[in-house]
């Protein structure tokens, strides 16, 4: 679904996810790392991926879950960027430094993060605790 920087369409997106993992029976607890995951990548796409873009471009959001896992994705229109490059928040020299800070908090939560192409798209995957997927 396509998502534009406005807190209804945020809301939408997040209330569809939340719902989905809720009747597959994941646990508060994972629900609030997705939220977390998914609000944190839409501030990134949206501030980083956009910033001197039309502020009314759409970034797009995709999930699939299941019993056991929840895959999201999350696509701007920016010219992308290269994960690497983005200093270490935990790291002496960068502890005031005001970047990374998100990308750290979704590594954290979810199971798998890859960004793809030209680093505007970042594909994310969270494992059920307890499941045996992989």
């Amino acid at each position: 679904m396509h998502v534009r920087n406005v807190r209804s369409d945020i809301e939408r997106v997040e209330t569809g996810l939340l719902s989905a993992m809720e009747r597959h029976g994941f646990e508060d607890k994972s629900r609030f790392a997705l939220r977390l995951a998914l609000e944190e990548a839409l501030v990134n796409a949206f501030r980083h991926g956009h910033k001197g873009l039309n502020a009314d471009l759409p970034v797009l959001v995709e999930y699939q879950v299941t019993p056991s896992r929840v895959q999201l994705s999350i696509e701007d229109q920016g010219p992308g960027f290269q994960p690497e490059d983005v200093p270490d928040p935990t790291l002496d020299e960068n502890l005031e430094v005001p970047t990374g800070r998100g990308l750290l908090l979704i590594r954290s939560f979810m199971t798998s993060v890859e960004y793809i192409g030209r680093g505007n798209r970042v594909e994310m995957t969270y494992d059920r605790p307890g499941s045996q997927t992989g």
